[in-house]
């Protein structure tokens, strides 16, 4: 049985009222894939670099894999805020800008987060000192960030494609894992006003630079409950799409493995509630499990973790290193197993999210 959302009536409006027709169009096909319980595949720089490559066009290791490529792209601007051209991960935003256009034209969907330095300091985004109450109205932070979020409005306002250079449609994941404490915008780092605020300051100003082109999605690391979800939700005038990150660790661990299942099914629980009341997208905004070293972790440990539920989508993270990767690749050994996973009827890929959308 799949708690879902039979018979729910979505408004299917974004939350930027003048949001144009491509970012519409988008959301109403995320809401309409959740309806029919599909679950598109995403995969975080998919198109960048892989196990034994970079930056060759047209290759992705999930291509390689399954002969299709993901349904949703991932990305990152950590490092745009400082002008550098390359992000954290040594993406250059030239590049990143022609992934993200050839991603919208082959019919994939682009998602970015936003590992951004921390602006009391300048340390990673992982320098936990406290920075959200100088950088909101009256901090000595306040204007030098607006300039950082300035540099972000550019890049979006950049994404065209076509002879009229419309705007791409992008989903903007923010401020993400904050339940946790590891960045400097986390729980104990800032009260949830200061971080209402901080959201809130800076989808205001992109929107005032111009960006009308993006999906906001709020995406805590773990929770407990969903008050414990929304106490620091920004209001629904301010999100679109609703998500969490989280990661299978210790695999070999029998224990470990349970608490993760249990866990990813009982948040998508919540969040399907949640989802309902305020009528929103649902996503799986981050997940994996570092080297992917079961043989049968796609179908045996996340799908069966999910199929009663309907995310929208689910994003796996980067292929960065031989030691530090979440999608398989040829002679993999879950490679077999992943094939499985994207043959089955509810899960969907480039290809088939693709055909789909040309039925509709």
């Amino acid at each position: 049985m799949i708690l879902g959302f039979a018979n729910q009536a979505f408004t299917q409006t974004p939350a930027d009222q003048k949001a144009n027709q491509a970012v519409r169009k988008l959301y109403r096909s995320l809401h309409h894939a959740m309806n029919d319980s599909l679950v598109l595949f995403g995969h975080q720089d998919d198109l960048a670099y892989g196990i034994g490559w970079k930056y060759q066009k047209g290759e992705s290791d999930v291509r390689r894999t399954v002969g299709s490529y993901p349904a949703v792209f991932g990305w990152d601007l950590g490092h745009l805020e400082l002008g550098e051209a390359t992000n954290l991960d040594s993406v250059p935003f030239d590049r990143m800008r022609d992934f993200i256009k050839t991603a919208h034209k082959m019919g994939s969907i682009n998602t970015i987060s936003w590992h951004l330095r921390n602006p009391e300091n300048a340390g990673t985004s992982w320098d936990t000192s406290q920075a959200i109450r100088h950088v909101l109205p009256g901090g000595a932070k306040h204007e030098a960030y607006l300039a950082w979020i300035d540099k972000v409005a550019d890049f979006m306002n950049s994404l065209k494609t076509g002879f009229m250079g419309k705007k791409i449609p992008v989903i903007f994941r923010p401020y993400h894992e904050h339940t946790g404490s590891w960045f400097w915008w986390g729980k104990k780092l800032c009260t949830p006003e200061e971080y209402i605020a901080l959201w809130r300051m800076t989808v205001d100003r992109l929107k005032a630079q111009g960006v009308n082109n993006l999906l906001y999605a709020y995406s805590p690391a773990e929770f407990n409950s969903a008050s414990h979800y929304l106490e620091r939700y920004p209001g629904d005038a301010y999100v679109d799409v609703i998500g969490f990150d989280t990661y299978h660790r210790n695999p070999d661990d029998s224990l470990a493995t349970q608490w993760f299942t249990n866990r990813l099914a009982s948040s998508l629980a919540t969040m399907t509630q949640i989802a309902k009341e305020h009528q929103k997208v649902m996503v799986l905004s981050e997940t994996g499990c570092e080297q992917v070293p079961v043989q049968n972790w796609w179908t045996s440990v996340l799908w069966n973790s999910i199929k009663n539920y309907q995310p929208a989508y689910v994003l796996v993270w980067r292929n960065g290193r031989p030691d530090h990767f979440y999608a398989p690749y040829p002679g993999h050994l879950s490679q077999n197993d992943f094939k499985a996973f994207q043959q089955h009827p509810r899960v969907f890929f480039q290809d088939e999210w693709k055909a789909r959308k040309r039925r509709k």
